[in-house]
């Protein structure tokens, strides 16, 4: 039977350096902008009765770009943390990080964790923000988990999937693109292999209410068969 649930959507946010490039502006200011669409897409998202929206923000690859990029970025994450942490608490959200959180900055990582521990009992909604993720990299890490605690062949998959980051977090049903890039871009490898995927050729900081209810109903339009006929 055809499943209709939408309980988990992700997004690629992506766009943002373009955006500021058609305007002359540093991407920083694309970034900053792009920080706005996610405020005003969790607000609409929680409107509609989603559980859960996992974010693809930094990825393991995004350390190449230049340096000073990189630092805003990570700028802009601790000042949206300090600022947003209390409206997350207000809105009953919990929030959680996926990826290699150990290859942060300490400052950062002792940030996060005091963010998920401070909203571990929230329950309205659940925001996973990927940082320092990798799709390979969370497959290879879990490879190596499961030989350090010595778990013998052979695994299934939902042996493999108590190694996995966050094993708890329920697949995507749906995964978003933004900027018209027509790829996965390393997001979401082994828990997006049945995702449904929506491309729109819309800038991240442009993004809004009306898109995604757009992507939402495109969603609620296919069928799902997992392999089945």
């Amino acid at each position: 039977m055809e499943d209709k649930k939408l309980d988990h959507i992700g997004i690629i946010m992506d766009g943002n350096r373009r955006w500021a490039r058609a305007r002359g502006l540093p991407a920083i200011l694309g970034h900053r902008e792009g920080a706005k669409a996610v405020e005003r897409t969790l607000i609409a998202a929680k409107e509609l009765g989603i559980r859960c929206v996992s974010l693809y923000a930094f990825s393991t690859e995004n350390w190449n770009r230049p340096k000073t990029e990189v630092l805003g970025l990570m700028g802009l994450l601790k000042y949206y943390m300090k600022l947003k942490l209390e409206e997350l608490n207000r809105e009953n959200a919990r929030i959680r990080f996926a990826g290699r959180i150990s290859g942060l900055s300490q400052d950062i990582q002792e940030m996060l964790m005091d963010a998920e521990e401070k909203t571990k009992n929230n329950d309205s909604m659940q925001l996973i923000v990927c940082l320092n993720y990798g799709g390979r990299q969370e497959i290879l890490d879990a490879f190596s988990k499961m030989i350090e605690k010595g778990v013998s062949l052979p695994v299934t998959e939902d042996v493999f999937r108590q190694y996995l980051y966050l094993p708890d977090v329920p697949d995507p049903d749906l995964i978003i693109r933004t900027s018209g890039e027509l790829r996965i871009s390393n997001f979401w490898l082994w828990q997006g292999s049945y995702s449904e995927y929506y491309f729109t050729d819309k800038y991240w900081p442009d993004f809004g209410r009306a898109d995604l209810e757009k992507a939402i109903a495109d969603y609620y339009r296919r069928e799902r068969r997992y392999g089945k006929v």
